[in-house]
């Protein structure tokens, strides 16, 4: 193992992190603003009303797009055991 090889795992992991966590707090951001707006036109200030749009998003997005994520979670793993193995 060299030693710049913890960096750029590193680097490569936090990289990995916003691909495939941006497209989840995206959406939650999205949703989070739409809801937000619609409970001061409304003046509807209860809390389940802005909790579970958000849940039933995150929900949703995670069953379309959760293979894709754990697909690209598993092959950076398998790829830095490989990289911290070879010597």
């Amino acid at each position: 193992m060299t030693p710049e090889l913890p960096s750029a795992l590193l680097r490569e992991g936090l990289l990995l992190l916003g691909a495939v966590g941006g497209p989840l707090f995206g959406t939650l951001l999205v949703v989070g603003l739409t809801v937000g707006v619609l409970q001061a036109a409304t003046q509807v200030n209860d809390s389940a009303v802005g909790f579970l749009p958000r849940a039933a998003a995150a929900v949703a997005l995670i069953l379309v797009t959760g293979g894709w994520m754990m697909d690209r979670l598993s092959g950076f793993l398998a790829q830095a055991i490989v990289r911290m193995a070879a010597r």
